[in-house]
Formats: C-alpha cells, structure tokens, sequence
C-alpha cells in the first residue's frame, strides 16, 4: 500500500483560554523511534504540565503500530483525540505530541478533548509530506557476462538498497516498487533461461 508520512518534524503553537498548546510532528520509523522523539519533547519543555502523544508508527491501516496517552490529562481526553485525527489522515510513519502549559482556566472533559484534536489538526495543515511507496524484496543470481545488463535494470527501475556478491555467480539483493514487478518480469525474459530471481 502506498501511502505519505512526513517530510520532516513541523511545529505549530495555539493558545485555548489561556493554555498553550505546541504541537510537535515528527516522522518515525517505528516504535523506539517514536519514543525517542516523545523523550526529546519532554526534555525541550521540562516545566510544561502535559506532554500528551499519539503515534502511527508504520503503515496507516496497522493497528499494531498505533499507540497514544493522556500524560495526566483526564481519561480519553487527549490521547485517543489525537490518534483519532492521526487516523483520519491517511498518514504513516508519524509522531505527534501536544505539549500543554495549563494557563489557569479548565477546559472540561469536552473541551480538552476539542483543544487537543485542533492543535494536531493545526499541526497537519501545512505538514510537508512524502510518498512512501511499496516494496518488494528481489533476489537474483545470474553469469558474470550478463552484469552489464542487469546493472542497467537497477538503474532503469530505480531497484534500492542495493547489494552485490561475487561468488560463482554474480548475486543482487535490493528492493524493487511494488507496482512495476510484472514490467521487471518481462524486462529479464530475454534471459530468464540463465536467471535465479525471487520476489518477497
């Protein structure tokens, strides 16, 4: 599936009834990731009363990479806000925590759940993203006379994270984007005969 996540780490400020409210976004790769970017927060605002966080830390629809928390906000009223709003972006791969300097003047439970949802909302506005495009893994092992085409499919179909082993046959690991395996098939027919390829 492909999907956006973002571009780099974006900040936004609100003010609800005199409580500040900085949104912090920041793209993860996982988990430990998202972690160490909510740790980063905490120590950049270490007087602020709330540093409440929701992350989807992998592909939008993954459920096992979704977690959130009220930090000390009253049950369900930041943490889940959030999250819900992380959902409904379509996003992967993202961080965001709110970080509350209270200014005096309670919300309710309604009203932190609103002012929480609005400052990750601000937060994505104006968020720049990227694609990030699904991949497969190939595996290929061909004779040495035939290196100087296949170098030439790595760059035609832009394979990544390329690896090359030179044992009694030339071997090429590296990632091939998902959509274009049947075009990358067709590419080796002319010498499928001599080709080991497996696509994962």
């Amino acid at each position: 599936m492909d999907y956006r996540r973002p571009a780099r780490q974006h900040s936004v400020e609100l003010e609800i009834r005199k409580s500040r409210f900085i949104c912090d976004v920041q793209p993860v790769d996982n988990r430990d990731d998202a972690l160490r970017f909510i740790g980063s927060v905490r120590h950049s605002h270490p007087k602020a009363n709330h540093h409440c966080w929701a992350y989807i830390a992998g592909q939008p629809e993954d459920v096992h990479q979704w977690n959130c928390s009220d930090d000390g906000e009253p049950k369900g009223t930041a943490g889940q806000p959030m999250l819900n709003v992380l959902q409904h972006s379509d996003l992967g791969n993202i961080c965001a925590v709110v970080t509350r300097y209270f200014g005096g003047i309670k919300l309710g439970t309604g009203g932190l759940a609103r002012a929480y949802s609005q400052a990750v909302q601000q937060g994505l506005h104006e968020l720049p993203t990227v694609a990030v495009v699904a991949t497969v893994a190939i595996s290929l092992s061909a004779p040495y006379h035939l290196t100087g085409e296949l170098e030439h499919l790595v760059s035609q179909f832009q394979l990544r994270n390329c690896e090359r082993s030179f044992g009694e046959t030339f071997m090429l690991t590296a990632t091939l984007e998902a959509d274009r395996q049947t075009d990358f098939r067709q590419a080796l027919t002319p010498f499928q005969h001599l080709i080991s390829l497996s696509l994962s």
